[in-house]
């Protein structure tokens, strides 16, 4: 029976799903928004650092990874902490120590080195928000509805990043620094109260309570492992489009900037919308897997028409671009709640923030590989290279993946669950 089912998995048995699953879900939106601001601050700061502090751009661009640094060591311990005690303190004390680094970083804004220390301390507080909020969704969400909460909760990044865009550079220029860092002190610290009050952890049964201790689910099993390097791959046609479409389309496409600026931007909210597409798509299908694996391959199909693309001057460019940048983040809401599900309420943490750390090492490499690429065999070619990493994923999409807890998961839309 599915109450014995989860009883055995070590989830209370579900209810009538109401209105406080989706309260907490946009607890975790706002949490992980918040933090997601904050790591992408340091970039937007490099145009006052550059043009008017005379920085070297090469040292501006070390300041924009700090953030990206301190989240990639701490991923797994916050998702370990949140295994044990739970998401709610995990998310609301991570915002409050994140709020008081980026306080720190503002009130030592004129000194680069004490300034580079805080906003990697800033990375590691926000590190707390992505392991928790994903395990935050799969516990108050049942499964036919997690495709669909999965991807309004993978929404945050970009919004972060488009809040961080709208709000840093203007006040970094004008009343400065530390004032463009305070707006992340603000956010941050009020969504930590807001989550301290009105976030709670989803019911599951008691470790001591079960028949058996839960079991390591990447022992005897490489599916969690795959999963993880199919999400590392498909990062590079991601990262490839995100970091160097704004680029290819004013030197190459010859766009002038303020189109091109306005192409990138509009794909990045195209993409946001694509994830909760894509996770409604898999709730209907009762599966991740098979949507995993058909994204992997349009992703490949998007990378060659760009390449194609790529080799004459027209304004098709700019569909395609959007075309690329929207298939190529679909995946990400995809594998991670499959990631969570597999995994289960006493490990999904550790497992999340593995799969995170794995995709931001895999990102940080992507810049400096693809631009060394593009300066040596152009646009096309490098576009093609990250098609062929999406093409080496898609036998690595496991069969066998969609798993809930270590029972295979029947189809979602013919479960009685709520």
């Amino acid at each position: 029976m599915a109450g014995e089912d989860e009883q055995r998995a070590g989830v209370m048995p579900a209810q009538a799903l109401g209105a406080k699953p989706w309260l907490m879900l946009a607890l975790g939106l706002l949490a992980q928004t918040a933090t997601s601001m904050l790591t992408s601050t340091p970039a937007f700061l490099i145009p006052e650092l550059h043009t008017h502090r005379g920085i070297p751009l090469a040292t501006a661009g070390l300041l924009a990874s700090t953030t990206t640094i301190g989240m990639v060591v701490a991923l797994v311990a916050w998702g370990a902490l949140a295994d044990r005690i739970g998401e709610r303190w995990v998310i609301s004390s991570g915002l409050a120590l994140a709020a008081l680094a980026a306080g720190g970083a503002a009130m030592f804004a004129s000194n680069l080195g004490v300034l580079a220390g805080f906003l990697v301390l800033g990375g590691i507080a926000s590190a707390s928000s992505s392991p928790a909020s994903g395990r935050l969704v799969v516990g108050w969400f049942p499964r036919r509805r997690r495709g669909l909460a999965m991807g309004i909760r993978q929404m945050s990044q970009p919004l972060g990043v488009a809040l961080a865009a709208l709000i840093v550079p203007p006040l970094a220029q004008n009343p400065g620094i530390a004032f463009a860092l305070l707006a992340s002190v603000i956010f941050c610290g009020s969504i930590a109260i807001a989550c301290a009050v009105g976030l709670r952890d989803p019911a599951r049964v008691p470790a001591s309570h079960l028949a058996s201790r839960p079991a390591n689910p990447y022992l005897g099993s490489s599916t969690l492992v795959r999963i993880h390097l199919v999400s590392i791959l498909l990062v590079v046609p991601q990262f490839t489009v995100s970091t160097f479409g704004l680029v290819w389309l004013i030197s190459a496409e010859k766009l002038p900037i303020g189109v091109a600026g306005l192409v990138v931007g509009l794909a990045q909210l195209i993409g946001a919308l694509g994830r909760i597409v894509v996770g409604v798509w898999s709730d209907r299908l009762g599966s991740r897997m098979r949507p995993l694996r058909w994204v992997a391959l349009a992703a490949v199909a998007s990378m060659l028409l760009l390449a194609a693309v790529g080799l004459i001057v027209t304004p098709v460019a700019a569909f395609v671009l959007i075309v690329a940048a929207t298939v190529s983040v679909a995946d990400n809401g995809l594998a991670f709640g499959a990631v969570a599900e597999i995994a289960g309420p006493y490990w999904s943490g550790r497992a999340l923030g593995a799969q995170n750390t794995g995709q931001w090492i895999g990102a940080s490499l992507v810049g400096p590989l693809a631009g060394l690429l593009i300066g040596l065999v152009g646009y096309p070619l490098t576009f093609v290279a990250s098609g062929a990493c999406a093409l080496i994923a898609v036998p690595l999409v496991p069969k066998s993946g969609d798993i809930e807890h270590g029972m295979p998961a029947g189809p979602a839309v013919a479960s009685a669950r709520p």
